[in-house]
C-alpha cells in the first residue's frame, strides 16, 4: 500500500523489467563470444592448413603456367623420380663426374625459374625443355647424344649458369655440407641452431617459447587475443636475431616456417622451408636431413 502511494511499486517493476533485459543480453554477449571464440580457432586450424598446402601450390603452378603457354612436351612425365640422400647421393654425383665426352659434348645449367628458361636451355634439351621448367629451381644435365637427361634439386645453389664442356659441372659444395657453417631452424614458436663441420654438428643451441595458440571462450577478445599472439611471435623473433647475430661461421642457412623465414632472408646466405617440428634439438636434426637431401628426376 505505501509503495502504490509513494509510486515505488511502478519504479521497482520498471528495475525487473531492466534486470530482465540485462540479463538477456548479458546471454546474448556470452553467446556471440563464443561464436567468436570458435571463429578465431576455425581460422588459426585453416591458417596451419594454408601453411601446409602452400608448397604443394608452388610446385603446381610451374605446370598450370606451362600447360596455359602451350609448351613442347606438355604431355610428357618424368622417366622416374628419386630422393637421393647419404651414399645414395654420393654414388649419383660420383657417376655423373665420371662422365667425359668430346669436347662440348656435355651440357650443364643451373636453372633458378621455370617460367623463363635461357635459350641454350631450350637447345639443349629441345622437347624435353617443358620437363626442366616443371623440376626448375635445378641442375639440369644432359649430353650431344641424349644418353643422361636428369634435373637434381640443389640444397645450396650458386648462380644460374648454362655451359658445354667435356665433362658436367657438378661442385659437391652444391649438394653437401661442406667446411663450417650455421644452420638455423626457425618456427613461430621454437628456435634451434648448430654450427657444423661438414656434415658433424660441433655446437648447439636451442629454445622454444610459450605462443598461446587457442582462443579462450570467454576473456580476451578476439582483437586483443590476436595482438598478444602476434606480440609473443615477434618477441620470438627477435630473441632468434639476436642468437643468429652471435653465429661464429661465415655461411648461414636459415630453414622453418615459411611464414616467418621472409624475416631472416638479408642476413641468411640461404633460406629454405622445412616440416620439422618437436622439441629443439631433435627438429635441428629433422630439419638438416631434409635440407640436404636431393630430388632426382630422369627426363
Amino acid at each position: 500500500m505505501l509503495d502504490r502511494v509513494l509510486g515505488r511499486a511502478e519504479l521497482k517493476e520498471r528495475i525487473a523489467e531492466l534486470e530482465e533485459e540485462l540479463d538477456s543480453r548479458e546471454q546474448q554477449l556470452e553467446a556471440e563470444q563464443r561464436r567468436r571464440a570458435d571463429a578465431v580457432s576455425d581460422r588459426q586450424e585453416a591458417e596451419e592448413r594454408v601453411n601446409r598446402l602452400e608448397d604443394r601450390i608452388a610446385e603446381l603452378e610451374g605446370e598450370v603456367e606451362r600447360l596455359r603457354d602451350g609448351q613442347a612436351g606438355a604431355d610428357r612425365a618424368f622417366a622416374a623420380e628419386e630422393t637421393l640422400r647419404d651414399g645414395r647421393l654420393r654414388a649419383v654425383l660420383d657417376r655423373l663426374e665420371s662422365v667425359e665426352t668430346d669436347p662440348e659434348g656435355a651440357f650443364t645449367a643451373y636453372v633458378p625459374d621455370g617460367h623463363d628458361l635461357p635459350e641454350p636451355v631450350r637447345e639443349a634439351f629441345g622437347d624435353r625443355a617443358a620437363l626442366v621448367g616443371r623440376a626448375a629451381p635445378c641442375l639440369a644435365v644432359t649430353d650431344d647424344a641424349a644418353l643422361i637427361d636428369a634435373c637434381l634439386s640443389v640444397p645450396n645453389p650458386p648462380e644460374p649458369f648454362t655451359e658445354w664442356g667435356d665433362a658436367f659441372a657438378v661442385d659437391r659444395s652444391w649438394f653437401e655440407p661442406t667446411e663450417s657453417f650455421t644452420f638455423a631452424l626457425v618456427r613461430s614458436d621454437l628456435f634451434a641452431m648448430g654450427e657444423y663441420d661438414g656434415d658433424e654438428r660441433v655446437a648447439f643451441q636451442g629454445f622454444d617459447s610459450e605462443l598461446k595458440s587457442k582462443h579462450s571462450k570467454g576473456g580476451y577478445s578476439q582483437a586483443r587475443f590476436e595482438r598478444l599472439r602476434d606480440e609473443q611471435i615477434e618477441n620470438h623473433l627477435d630473441r632468434c636475431r639476436v642468437a643468429l647475430e652471435d653465429a661464429d661461421t661465415d655461411r648461414l642457412y636459415v630453414v622453418g616456417e615459411r611464414t616467418v623465414l621472409d624475416e631472416f632472408e638479408e642476413m641468411a646466405d640461404g633460406v629454405s622451408s622445412v616440416s620439422a617440428s618437436g622439441d629443439p634439438e631433435p627438429a635441428l636434426e629433422a630439419a638438416f636431413r631434409e635440407f640436404w637431401q636431393v630430388q632426382l628426376r630422369a627426363l
